[in-house]
């Protein structure tokens, strides 16, 4: 990891995160608006787009462990993971966010700050 990381190169992996997490919600979730579809197309349908996904995360993480140890770099992916599904679930899917979801985010933020911490 680098002592002193540039701006760019602690923000390119957050943006690649973000950008794999949109495909990954897609992939996973995007099909639950269409349940008349039949489960094989979806099935082809989501590697498709996971594909995607991965063209960005393998770098993401790749380029991210110069700067952020591995725990971090898992610690900001499913960060990022609630924020794009929680704005997905009520943009895509049209289901809204109760505050024992808003907790449940909030503790995981909470274990983030712990594992960005410089405790010695």
């Amino acid at each position: 990891m680098t002592a002193n990381p540039s701006l760019a190169t602690s923000l390119i992996p957050i943006l690649l995160l973000l950008g794999s997490n949109v495909f990954m919600t897609f992939a996973w979730y995007g099909h639950l608006r269409y349940k008349s579809a039949p489960i094989w197309i979806v099935i082809f349908a989501s590697w498709g787009i996971a594909f995607f996904e991965y063209c960005l995360q393998v770098p993401a993480n790749r380029i991210g462990h110069q700067v952020y140890s591995a725990a971090q770099l898992k610690t900001l992916q499913e960060i990022i993971t609630l924020v794009v599904f929680a704005i997905f679930s009520v943009t895509w899917l049209g289901e809204s966010i109760r505050w024992n979801h808003l907790v449940g985010f909030a503790l995981i933020a909470a274990a983030a700050f712990f594992l960005f911490a410089d405790f010695g």
